[in-house]
């Protein structure tokens, strides 16, 4: 994605993200302890991509139904194609209760996430979010077609999707991040630490001056 493009969503994200959860998002009593608190990254979290070559690591606490997360999704692609070769990038769930069919989203996330689908079907809700979003209407089979568009196996995606061990997966996320005192998203951390930005400059540089510690 080049900058120009992302350019277009520098002034709606920074208004999102001060509006649609990122001031409500702050670290509770019992605050992240740096990179190695196991609360923002654990064995099995979702990577965007590959492991980068250092040490720095890059985490969102998301919502597919999110406009301020479907707002950063650009601005994330744009640091993941500058820096992903150094940085690890990391997703977190954090579907809010507000959102209807978040979590259901996430779900068909991490199901296909299952068939080494992550990175496709993650693109493909924020792609998709004007179609879905916002719908107070259960949308199962809506993700189900994006399970299928990706050439997933559908008796596993199905198994997987309904199963008790997935909503587990995506509740153990959410119960990280409400330890970690979020109330919104999307929220940030680099290296442990919470990242409020509010311009693409504004990531670059944390990432820059992480890069050169």
């Amino acid at each position: 994605m080049s900058l120009a493009l992302v350019g277009v969503f520098v002034i709606a994200v920074a208004v999102l993200l001060m509006t649609a959860g990122r001031d409500e998002a702050s670290p509770g009593s019992d605050a992240p302890g740096g990179r190695t608190d196991s609360r923002l990254v654990r064995a099995d979290s979702r990577i965007l991509g590959d492991k980068g070559s250092t040490d720095v690591t890059f985490v969102e606490f998301l919502d597919f139904e999110c406009e301020a997360c479907r707002a950063a999704y650009p601005i994330v692609e744009q640091l993941r194609e500058k820096y992903g070769d150094r940085v690890t990038f990391v997703a977190r769930y954090f579907p809010l209760p507000g959102h209807f069919n978040s979590g259901r989203a996430a779900r068909a996330v991490e199901s296909a996430a299952r068939q080494g689908k992550f990175l496709e079907m993650y693109s493909k809700m924020y792609e998709s979010q004007a179609e879905w979003g916002e719908k107070q209407e259960p949308l199962d089979d809506l993700f189900r077609s994006f399970a299928v568009e990706l050439g997933l196996d559908m008796t596993t995606y199905d198994t997987d999707y309904s199963s008790a061990e997935v909503a587990s997966r995506v509740q153990r996320d959410v119960d990280d991040g409400t330890a970690l005192g979020l109330q919104g998203t999307p929220t940030f951390y680099l290296d442990g630490e919470l990242l409020r930005p509010s311009s693409v400059a504004d990531f670059e540089k944390a990432i820059e001056d992480a890069l050169a510690k």
